[in-house]
């Protein structure tokens, strides 16, 4: 890694302190709890996503609930940086990230893909928040993405989550 980056991450969703990003569980939970007391009524959508890349690729294996299709690997890459007036602490620095999630390549997989990539075009998947030890970094929003094959969820809910939040912030 350069010396511009965080030794603190590995490839993708791996740390070396043995924690990886939120489950999608927690994600979910978290955007539930956000959107609690709302009454129907939509919170106005801001995008404060820093700076980023977003890829993918195809993968010769399948995700569960999906065992005739391959995968699509979505691949977010946030560089180091310094916050903007958008962000929690302006003019200070970030850590950034490397995520990957993954999807079926079917039709509501790249139905699901598509929405992704609005949304990280309209910058509401990742934001600038300060993490349990005071240190700002690079996080998932409100959107959660499927970073594990096994966070409890099964990929067919997961799409059905995913499109149903996309949809709550303008995205169809």
């Amino acid at each position: 890694m350069g010396s511009g980056q965080s030794t603190d991450k590995l490839h993708c969703n791996r740390y070396l302190n043995g924690q990886g990003p939120p489950s999608l569980l927690q994600q979910v939970a978290a955007v539930c709890e956000a959107n609690e007391g709302l009454n129907g009524i939509h919170k106005p959508v801001n995008g404060c996503q820093p700076e980023g890349q977003m890829t993918w690729v195809i993968l010769h294996r399948d995700v569960p609930g999906f065992p005739n299709d391959n995968t699509l690997q979505i691949n977010y890459i946030f560089p180091d940086g310094i916050q903007t007036v958008k962000h929690p602490h302006p003019g200070q620095p970030y850590s950034g990230l490397r995520l990957c999630a993954y999807l079926p390549d079917n039709r509501e997989g790249r139905r699901v893909f598509k929405l992704l990539d609005k949304a990280f075009q309209q910058q509401l998947l990742f934001t600038v928040a300060t993490n349990m030890d005071g240190e700002d970094t690079v996080t998932t929003a409100s959107i959660p993405l499927k970073t594990q094959h096994d966070d409890g969820y099964s990929y067919p809910d997961y799409l059905k989550i995913v499109r149903k939040l996309l949809k709550e912030k303008g995205i169809e």
